[in-house]
């Protein structure tokens, strides 16, 4: 199946897990397709980077220039352009499901991968509710990426 159009998307509690966002991306997409990579804000969140940048709210500024500005848009863009995948950035402001599904059907996207973390004592993956609504409501295959167990990543270093 051609992935010529992967919507990554993140926002700011996927900070633990970009890495594998970012890999799990670059490894799916046609050599000579490309990753969307897309952030998405709430109102409150947004108002803060607005502030944090000092970006005038009456300015001409839209949720690409704050996305673009963003630490960990900058972390998976620098990710991606070392795995030499072609991307862009994009942002979007509002209720982070809905934005999702309407930005992976406005792109015609192959695939959306999303990130969740694990609720459970027990291990068995309970989605987040935005990932549940994007796996539920899109067009097209959905990636979940779930948060790794810490234990992993101390064990991986080498004795």
């Amino acid at each position: 199946m051609s992935m010529n159009t992967v919507l990554l998307a993140i926002g700011s509690e996927d900070e633990s897990r970009l890495e594998e966002l970012a890999e799990t991306a670059a490894s799916v997409v046609d050599p000579n397709g490309r990753v969307v990579l897309l952030h998405v804000f709430d109102r409150e969140r947004y108002d803060t980077i607005e502030t944090q940048l000092n970006i005038d709210p009456d300015s001409e500024v839209t949720p690409d220039d704050v996305s673009q500005r963003s630490r960990i848009v900058a972390d998976v863009a620098e990710r991606l352009e070392r795995a030499g995948v072609d991307y862009e950035i994009r942002g979007a402001l509002g209720e982070p499901a809905d934005s999702i599904l309407e930005r992976a059907e406005g792109l015609d996207s192959d695939l959306v991968v999303v990130g969740g973390r694990n609720r459970s004592a027990t291990g068995k993956a309970l989605f987040g509710s935005t990932a549940q609504r994007v796996l539920l409501g899109a067009d097209c295959p959905v990636t979940f990426v779930k948060e790794q167990a810490e234990e992993r990543t101390e064990a991986a270093v080498p004795a």
